[in-house]
């Protein structure tokens, strides 16, 4: 019986830490800027995770024309927040230049959208939670701005890991009274509107989804902002 035993403990200690790693498996985030114009993202962790580290403020402006893309790595152990592109920002030192740029995120000092209560179009994504777990959307709750989509890559082959998101441009339609002046489509009002062109997206708070909005131990989660016909 002993002998038993600390075979038992034996095998529990090998286990525990592949279990730990499997569960935590390195989840990168990548940002890619698909529109005309350059976009500000702002990352930001829900209350009681960290940052995602970005020492060389890579992810603060993205240029347009599919130049602006990077690559991010989450912090071990279980993360979530939201991420979301902001458009014409200015900072401190052009604040009245006809062509706004910043180098770092806390320089900016006011965007035409993407900071409420300006319409803003929000993905959601939470990683490395129990088995490996990635739970993504995109949320037209607080309004649109742009189309955004998430698309999981590196996973499993057979396991079901949609992307999903909004790929159209809802300014073009978007009703004459729910349109902000410096762009974007308020969301008062509009959850009937939003839904039929992206049923992919949560439109309410209490929405619920018709496409799974999950994928076990993807390898990253790409954030596409204004994505083309491929996605």
């Amino acid at each position: 019986m002993p002998t038993s035993k600390a075979f038992l403990i034996l095998v529990l200690a090998v286990l525990t830490p592949m279990a730990a790693t499997s569960q935590d498996a390195a989840t990168n985030l990548t940002l890619h800027n698909l529109c005309a114009y350059p976009v500000w993202p702002l990352i930001t962790p829900n209350i009681g995770f960290p940052a995602i580290p970005d020492p060389n403020d890579a992810a603060s402006r993205l240029d347009g024309g599919g130049e602006g893309l990077v690559t991010l790595s989450f912090p071990s152990g279980t993360w979530s927040g939201r991420v979301v592109a902001r458009t014409g920002c200015s900072s401190s030192d052009d604040y009245d230049s006809p062509s706004p740029s910043s180098s770092s995120p806390a320089a900016v000092t006011r965007c035409d959208t993407g900071v409420p209560p300006a319409p803003v179009t929000v993905a959601q994504v939470s990683v490395h939670g129990s088995g490996g777990l990635a739970e993504y959307s995109v949320s037209l709750v607080d309004g649109f701005n742009l189309p955004v989509m998430v698309t999981p890559h590196g996973f499993e082959q057979g396991r079901q890991c949609p992307s999903l998101g909004c790929a159209v441009d809802l300014d073009v339609d978007c009703p004459r009274d729910a349109r902000a002046p410096a762009g974007g489509c308020r969301a008062q009002g509009q959850g009937h509107f939003f839904k039929e062109r992206c049923p992919d997206t949560r439109t309410t708070p209490t929405d619920v989804e018709a496409t799974p909005q999950r994928c076990i131990q993807p390898g990253e989660l790409k954030i596409v902002f204004c994505p083309d016909s491929s996605y």
